[in-house]
């Protein structure tokens, strides 16, 4: 029997992000404590199984289209090429968001499995400024990832960019020129309310305005004519074409309303929104041997309580338990 993920507002999610750890092996200032924290018990995550199983369910019963793993970091989960080749196995699309570290290694593989494409996250070009925002050492591991993953064919590569105020934000420019030298895409992602120390503030956040500011400076955006969708970045032609950036504006400018997507948990929770303040449990009951179709209902009723917006403009506005390493972006 076939159904929908619809809410109470007609939106409809087909988009399954699915985090296959909580585990990350950077620290960047504006997800976790320099110290890290403290990682899901083994026996609650779910097994490479159990995740296939679930994305099964969300393919044949609930008209799941695409499906993109997350993190924490995905590539530091052992069985995730197995994953991938099971899941691409489904015909629907697959997609990775990464750091890249360890993706030199993994790319051709990922490519063989069925991978179809991957977003890779990176805030600056500058070894120091990536040492200082990480606390690691790692730029050049990142950058032979993503010659990895070019050669491999897992394209188009998108390049996700978080500018913080006071360390990278007039670094735009050159992040712009550099990926677009390469030929990958960059998308710039307003800072939002998901880090572990609860730090973040609307008046230190960079905001898409600023964003634009930096960029106009030194290049000629024109708003590229095709409809947006449910695709979260206003798309912009770069000196006119055919490069492109992108500007996620998920606090200033929220797209709520176009939302299509839908969250897994590694521990096996369903979230309905990536700032949903409850979740709602399939891990109990896929272990006590529910159904595929209880799972299904179960996944159904999970959905029908999304809230019509993620509300951080609202002076009630709660910051979800979890950080976004263990939510999964």
């Amino acid at each position: 029997m076939s159904r929908k993920l619809e809410d109470r507002y007609g939106r409809v999610a087909t988009d399954l992000r699915v985090s296959l750890t909580d585990r990350c092996n950077l620290r960047c200032s504006y997800c976790m404590p320099a110290e890290g924290l403290e990682w899901l018990p083994d026996d609650s995550v779910l097994s490479d199984d159990e995740v296939v199983r679930l994305v099964r369910i969300g393919v044949e019963h609930l008209g799941i289209r695409e499906v993109r793993f997350t993190g924490g970091e995905p590539l530091v989960r052992r069985g995730l090429v197995d994953i991938v080749r099971r899941t691409h196995e489904l015909g629907v699309e697959t997609s990775l968001t990464t750091n890249a570290l360890g993706l030199s290694r993994t790319a051709a593989a990922l490519a063989d499995a069925g991978l179809d494409r991957i977003n890779v996250s990176l805030d600056t070009v500058r070894p120091e400024t990536f040492h200082e925002i990480t606390r690691r050492d790692r730029f050049h591991d990142v950058v032979a990832g993503l010659e990895a993953a070019s050669a491999a064919g897992l394209g188009p590569i998108k390049i996700n960019a978080v500018l913080l105020r006071g360390i990278n934000d007039d670094q735009a420019p050159e992040l712009l020129r550099w990926t677009i030298e390469r030929g990958y895409e960059l998308r710039f992602i307003e800072q939002m309310p998901l880090d572990a120390q609860h730090g973040w503030s609307r008046t230190g956040m960079v905001t898409a305005e600023e964003i634009f500011e930096h960029l106009e400076r030194e290049f000629v955006l024109k708003p590229v004519d095709e409809p947006r969708g449910s695709a979260p970045a206003e798309l912009f032609l770069v000196d006119g074409g055919p490069a492109t950036v992108g500007v996620i504006a998920s606090v200033t400018r929220p797209f709520c309303g176009d939302c299509d997507r839908v969250r897994l948990t590694a521990d096996g929770q369903v979230r309905n929104c990536l700032f949903a303040r409850e979740e709602s449990d399939l891990r109990a009951a896929l272990r006590s041997g529910a159904s595929d179709e209880d799972l299904a209902d179960r996944w159904v009723v999970a959905m029908r309580g999304k809230r019509a917006g993620h509300g951080i403009d609202d002076p009630s506005f709660l910051q979800p338990d979890r950080p976004m390493s263990a939510i999964g972006g």
